[in-house]
């Protein structure tokens, strides 16, 4: 209603039915009614807006969770396939000639003052032969690159105590891709994979030497 008036869909109006309606409209009242329109479109923007920022958070968390349920699966299955390893490795070393007498699981190396050098997943030895081993659920090459760059640096905190055993290096992988089988070869490392329900030593290039640090 405006002016005791009922209102008239201007756009059904007469030319006459317009002037008739226009009569006893003052600006005053003019205005009132635009800023009515007005407010209420502002309420309506805030509420869409408010819904849309809802809908972002609502989003944003239900990713989050995502990629923490995701992490978490993906931690699991790093530790099972671990597990997994540590129980076999013992064995296939020692049906190659490599009796091992100890193994310690994430084995620090760190200077005389504290600060870690090197972590190795699985550190094997005997009183001939120490035995670096890095363990993925996927192996890549940039993984056995770190890992080489990691013997180097055991090598040199062994010599630096007088360890002069024989330091090898192994890789041990879930799933091991044939290029990265290939490049861990070629560097003179053991690569160790899961075989049906177990795991072994893949069978090395013909001439395959492993490296002794």
């Amino acid at each position: 209603m405006i002016g005791g008036k009922r209102e008239i869909n201007m756009e059904m109006m007469t030319a006459e039915q317009a002037i008739e309606a226009a009569r006893g409209l003052t600006f005053e009242k003019v205005w009132a009614t635009m800023m009515e329109d007005r407010r209420r479109a502002e309420e309506d923007r805030k509420k869409w807006e408010k819904r849309a920022e809802e809908d972002r958070r609502e989003w944003k968390k239900r990713i989050a969770d995502l990629s923490k349920n995701l992490g978490g699966l993906g931690n699991s299955i790093g530790e099972f396939t671990e597990s997994m390893f540590r129980n076999e490795l013992r064995k296939k070393f020692r049906n190659i000639g490599i009796p091992v007498t100890s193994q310690s699981c994430y084995k620090d190396f760190s200077d005389h003052e504290g600060r870690i050098l090197a972590e190795v997943d699985i550190f094997m030895e005997n009183g001939e032969y120490a035995i670096a081993v890095e363990i993925k659920t996927k192996m890549e090459i940039e993984f056995v690159k770190d890992h080489l760059k990691r013997i180097e640096i055991v090598r040199r905190h062994m010599d630096e105590r007088g360890d002069k055993r024989k330091l090898i290096g192994a890789i041990v992988g879930g799933t091991v891709p044939e290029n990265v089988m290939k490049y861990a070869h070629k560097h003179g490392l053991y690569v160790i994979a899961q075989n049906g329900d177990s795991v072994s030593i893949a069978d090395a290039p013909k001439g395959f030497k492993a490296r002794e640090w």
